[in-house]
């Protein structure tokens, strides 16, 4: 099933009528959300230790026959941002519960178009982006992931939406 829906994502991608697979991703309020929580954390966390990155690098020239692979895997962390990092952080910032909102519809969205998040629960990177976090403990770990929220959104507007050919 899975391979289906890359072939046909990978098919739709190269028409100019392509769709992305959630609005959510191409709305700039719902970025400037993400961007400003994140910074707000990251002014938290300034005392600590800021080359650790909780989310992996990806490479921007990824063959595009690995978008749907890189964005399922980022749409497993997102769910585990959903489940536990997010949880009970609407007081964090006054437009949490909002952007938790939008990260919900995101992840409803990808579903929609054929991203099995539990595929990717033992993905390499999966497994580190969790592991980093509970090596943090606590608040500590759950401030540095909200300061990468940002990151999290950017990756999956890159790899999760297809973008019109001109």
């Amino acid at each position: 099933m899975l391979l289906v829906v890359c072939f046909a994502w990978l098919l739709c991608s190269q028409h100019s009528s392509a769709r992305p697979m959630s609005d959510v991703l191409h709305n700039h309020e719902t970025y400037q959300v993400a961007r400003n929580i994140s910074r707000k954390a990251q002014t938290l966390e300034a005392g600590d230790d800021t080359s650790l990155r909780l989310i992996s690098r990806v490479s921007p020239d990824q063959p595009l026959a690995q978008n749907a692979e890189i964005c399922c895997l980022h749409a497993n962390i997102l769910d585990f941002y959903l489940l536990n990092v997010l949880r009970s952080s609407d007081s964090f910032h006054p437009t949490m519960p909002r952007l938790k909102t939008d990260l919900a519809r995101i992840s409803q969205d990808l579903s929609h178009h054929g991203c099995n998040v539990t595929h990717y629960h033992d993905h390499q990177n999966a497994v580190e982006f969790r592991e980093k976090l509970i090596t943090m403990q606590g608040q500590r770990g759950i401030t540095k992931a909200i300061g990468e929220i940002d990151i999290l959104f950017t990756y999956l507007g890159e790899f999760c939406v297809q973008n019109e050919s001109t």
